[in-house]
């Protein structure tokens, strides 16, 4: 039998929530980023989920529940996928104004895992362009959502901390230790020990 020559990792998951206080009526974009070793096999590589109001609780959080669902092949960890958010809403003129960008490497081990991503939107870079930015309803955003994914270029953009967006994985990954990658599921490497159990350690140790 044949070796493989490529391994797989499936992505199953969800933009589960947000947290962006100060606004109302967002939605969520996201798409992946990958390198040149990499290609996509199933799933969508880009998506827009449903305008969401906040929650009228405490937590003030915009719930989507919206699915991911993708599907890589790859010859090389080099390149491993991010996944790139952004969030737009209304502002006071109407107009689809950018709420914030974040990114995440998708996790490396199998298993569940949830990640809360920071959020961050470009500045103008002086208070003229500002100005004009908010009279004409035209905020600086990114031409291509990706560039936030690389680190190119990137040293020159005057960023503002804004909100954050939840997202949880199901990570399967196919062939990686045929290959030579030894990988391990999440809660082996970082295994949970019942406060009891943890006692009876300190006792006898």
């Amino acid at each position: 039998m044949a070796a493989p020559s490529v391994f797989l990792v499936m992505i199953n998951g969800q933009i589960e929530s947000a947290e962006f206080p100060e606004f109302d009526d967002i939605y969520c974009k996201y798409c992946f980023s990958y390198g040149l070793d990499w290609a996509i096999t199933s799933g969508l590589e880009e998506s827009i989920t449903q305008i969401t109001k906040k929650s009228r609780d405490q937590y003030q959080r915009f719930v989507w529940n919206f699915p991911i669902d993708a599907t890589f092949k790859s010859t090389s960890p080099s390149g491993w996928p991010q996944l790139v958010v952004y969030s737009y809403g209304l502002d006071a003129f109407g107009t689809d104004v950018v709420r914030g960008y974040g990114v995440c490497h998708i996790p490396i081990t199998p298993g569940r895992h949830k990640l809360k991503i920071p959020m961050f939107v470009p500045e103008s870079s002086s208070l003229f362009q500002k100005l004009t930015a908010w009279f004409l309803g035209r905020r600086p955003e990114y031409v291509n959502p990706r560039v936030v994914a690389q680190g190119e270029g990137r040293e020159v953009t005057r960023v503002r901390s804004q909100g954050f967006v939840t997202v949880s994985f199901n990570i399967i990954m196919k062939d990686m230790k045929k290959l030579g990658y030894d990988i391990l599921p999440s809660d082996v490497q970082n295994p949970t020990i019942p406060d009891n159990v943890k006692s009876t350690m300190t006792a006898t140790s």
